[in-house]
């Protein structure tokens, strides 16, 4: 039974025994409100109109690929905001980087662990949850979690959800290493299950979004990274 704070999420998949095996499972574990789309238009046109709190998003579909609707949505102010999950068959890196560069916030392959896929959908949702009042800053770089908000020298910047969480975690912990695994688990929601490259294709995005600003975020070899203290 759907509640006031059930989370509304958007299924764009091709598949239907994939999408009522996802259905099945979110109906399970409660809280959460489906809707569904078969190719990557009327995915686009409802994602638009419903602005759910999450999407799921396959890669191959009719009509528009995913990829393709993923890049629309994140270079649109008004749903740039709504975390992807990338769900498809294709389990090559390139495949992987390709969906985080167009600003997927997860990406899971085909077959999956509905569980996983759980488990997944409430990390992301729960990472998006903002703690009122809180402030930081990091030399240009001012932070509002509370507005999902980041600022460079008074001028903002948009951040995808991940970029945001993972900023926000490296200026919580300023002067500390931070490696990969770590940020996997703090970050993104759950153990290190997948590549730890991913991390280091997010620090990448996040550097050219904060411009100069960005070299405040070191590199530390063969461990991880951590934000300068002064």
């Amino acid at each position: 039974m759907d509640t006031p704070s059930s989370k509304p999420v958007l299924i764009v998949e091709d598949e239907r025994d994939v999408i009522d095996l996802l259905t099945l499972n979110l109906r399970k574990a409660g809280g959460f409100i489906i809707s569904t789309a078969s190719d990557g238009v009327s995915g686009l046109n409802k994602a638009r109109t419903e602005k759910p709190a999450l999407i799921i998003l396959d890669l191959m579909l009719p009509k528009m690929t995913g990829l393709e609707v993923c890049k629309v949505l994140k270079t649109d102010p008004t749903t740039r905001h709504i975390p992807i999950m990338m769900l498809t068959a294709k389990a090559e890196e390139i495949d992987r980087i390709v969906g985080l560069e167009f600003g997927a916030d997860d990406y899971v392959t085909k077959p999956f662990s509905p569980r996983e896929v759980i488990l997944r959908i409430q990390a992301i949702l729960r990472r998006g949850e903002a703690k009122e009042g809180e402030h930081l800053s990091a030399g240009a770089i001012t932070i509002d979690p509370a507005r999902h908000q980041v600022s460079v020298g008074g001028k903002r910047i948009s951040l995808t959800s991940i970029e945001f969480k993972l900023l926000r975690t490296l200026v919580q912990r300023r002067g500390r290493v931070q490696e990969r695994d770590r940020l996997l688990n703090e970050v993104w929601g759950y153990e290190s299950i997948i590549d730890t490259r991913t991390v280091d294709t997010h620090v990448r995005r996040l550097r050219e979004k904060l411009g100069k600003a960005g070299d405040v975020i070191e590199t530390v070899r063969g461990f991880g990274y951590r934000l300068r203290e002064d």
